[in-house]
């Protein structure tokens, strides 16, 4: 998938990083000047920590920030960007929180010299005055700005998260499929960070210049619905980005990394605040994410020789199933039930086992998450939970109705499941 440039030049150094991990490297960074009070002392360097700074404004400057201790547990941050122009003076700071969510200023650092992209700064305290230690910036809930020039704060070169913010190296991709508008499409990337929580990127290609796109994650499957969990960051229009620091759902429950990764759920990218109506992207997400495996069953014509399709149902990680039928033929306006019934269509008509819904004749879509069978007295097994290795292995056929108020008449109908495998094999 291709997505915009400026989206791409952005993100690929800011985020797809793994943090170099603590090392040694004796001579590299100039330590402190010597204790007035012993200058004969001799101070080496005896830990380091490495931290990616991503491009932000200009995607060729990029860069690291290393945090040294000494032997007199002194600190050192050395910051040291490539392609800088030269001439210049790039203010720089440590900030709270993520980048992601943004914050003041915690530590002033001393500028970057465009001249040879680099700086040096001797920690021991934050701004406020708040003594700090190498082992305790390790640990640090902030991210480092280094911005265009004291005149222009609000333009950024380099940023990057630091302390327990760092992201592990592990992280999962999630597909957003297109739906109000057919071209734009795009992924939900969750990254981990050292602790816990998550930094969620939404991707979206050919959204509209100057356009803002809320977005949530959602209760249940995308083929249920459900309330909203989760708020990320609008997707903003231009770009095609929107990137969340992901901690606690909307009620402050704990909802971290792990969480996300099984969270019965979906997400949603709607058209602008105020048409939350209209989608422009949905994917499912934590367990009800599709595994890839799939079968498709052909539904014929029945009533209407221009009605036909297919019914495909599909694997979720959970070992729930998506039901999705397509039409072709079906008219605007209509709507059409459609049940799975015991047996093949040869032995018709057979009790229904499991209720479908409606497709919709203007699209002649549905979709329906399958978790049981029916629970209506007299239908066999009722109520008895399915998983996609039992329904795609069932003694069953689907009929789709003309109408709730017409069910004798069919316009598509197919075996399903051992049927069809039997079909297939005849």
């Amino acid at each position: 998938m291709r997505f915009k440039k400026i989206a791409l030049s952005t993100f690929s150094a800011m985020t797809l990083i793994f943090m170099a991990s603590c090392s040694n490297d004796d001579g590299s960074i100039a330590p402190p000047d010597p204790d007035p009070e012993n200058p004969d002392e001799t101070v080496t360097e005896t830990d380091s920590k490495t931290y990616e700074l991503g491009s932000v404004a200009n995607p060729d400057i990029s860069g690291t920030a290393k945090f040294v201790t000494f032997s007199n547990d002194s600190t050192v941050i050395e910051l040291e960007l490539d392609n800088t122009p030269d001439g210049g003076m790039h203010p720089a700071h440590i900030h709270f929180n993520t980048a992601a969510e943004g914050g003041d200023i915690a530590l002033d650092l001393e500028s970057v010299d465009g001249d040879t992209g680099e700086s040096s700064t001797h920690v021991t305290e934050l701004n406020d005055g708040t003594a700090i230690t190498y082992q305790e910036l390790l640990q640090y809930d902030g991210y480092i700005n280094v911005h265009l020039s004291a005149d222009d704060l609000g333009t950024l070169v380099a940023q990057g998260d630091i302390g327990q913010n760092e992201l592990i190296g592990t992280s999962k991709e999630y597909e957003l499929d297109s739906k109000a508008v057919e071209d734009i499409e795009g992924t939900a990337i969750f990254y981990e960070r050292k602790n816990g929580e998550a930094l969620a990127v939404l991707m979206l290609e050919n959204t509209p210049d100057g356009g803002m796109h809320p977005a949530h994650i959602h209760a249940n499957t995308a083929a249920e619905g459900g309330d909203i969990l989760f708020t990320f960051n609008s997707v903003d229009g231009t770009t095609g980005m929107s990137k969340t620091n992901v901690a606690a759902l909307d009620d402050e429950t704990a909802f971290g990394y792990a969480d996300v990764m099984e969270v019965d759920g979906y997400i949603n990218v709607h058209l602008s605040a105020d048409d939350l109506g209209t989608l422009v992207a949905q994917g499912d997400v934590g367990q009800n994410e599709l595994t890839g495996e799939s079968e498709a069953y052909a539904l014929g014509s029945v009533s209407d020789p221009a009605i036909s399709g297919s019914a495909e149902f599909a694997e979720r990680v959970n070992g729930e199933t998506l039901v999705t039928i397509e039409l072709e033929g079906t008219t605007a306006g209509n709507s059409h039930p459609s049940h799975i019934h015991m047996g093949p269509v040869a032995n018709a008509p057979g009790a229904i086992i499991v209720s479908l819904g409606e497709v919709d004749g203007e699209t002649g879509t549905l979709a329906k998450n399958v978790t049981a069978l029916n629970a209506e007295d007299g239908t066999p097994n009722a109520g008895e939970a399915i998983d996609y290795a039992a329904i795609t292995a069932i003694d069953g056929y689907i009929n789709v109705h003309l109408s709730a108020a017409d069910l004798a008449t069919l316009i598509a109908q197919g075996n399903v499941g051992a049927n069809a495998a039997e079909e297939d094999a005849e």
